[in-house]
């Protein structure tokens, strides 16, 4: 070693033992006591997963790919999983619909013969 470095490794190595209790007094006493709350899972509509399935699909330009998936915070798995969904058709089934019973399908006879029982009723 050369002579400076010796004087320099005995001052790091008699004051490293100092600066680690303060360091570690200071983030003891300064950690905020509050727990965070637990992020929750990002989930993603199928609408929104086709919009960038075909946005990657127009990139051609080298790195425009990348971009697209670091402005949208998304990994490339997110596009491969994706993808596989789009082929077996499961994000067309996915798409939003009404909740609730589906009214039977009605024809023009039943809606007619709904019409005359509701008037006879309230003709009573």
């Amino acid at each position: 070693m050369q002579d400076g470095a010796k004087p320099l490794l005995r001052l790091v190595w008699v004051a490293l033992p100092q600066i680690m209790r303060v360091g570690s007094a200071e983030s003891a006493a300064g950690a905020d006591p509050e727990v965070l709350e637990k992020t929750s899972r990002r989930r993603f509509t199928a609408k929104y997963k086709l919009s960038i399935l075909e946005q990657a699909d127009r990139c051609e330009k080298p790195g425009a790919l990348g971009a697209l998936l670091r402005r949208e915070g998304l990994y490339s798995s997110n596009l491969t999983t994706w993808r596989h969904q789009r082929e077996s058709g499961a994000l067309e089934v996915l798409t939003p619909r009404k909740r609730g019973h589906k009214p039977a399908p009605q024809d023009k006879r039943s809606r007619r013969l709904a019409e005359l029982e509701w008037e006879v009723e309230h003709l009573r």
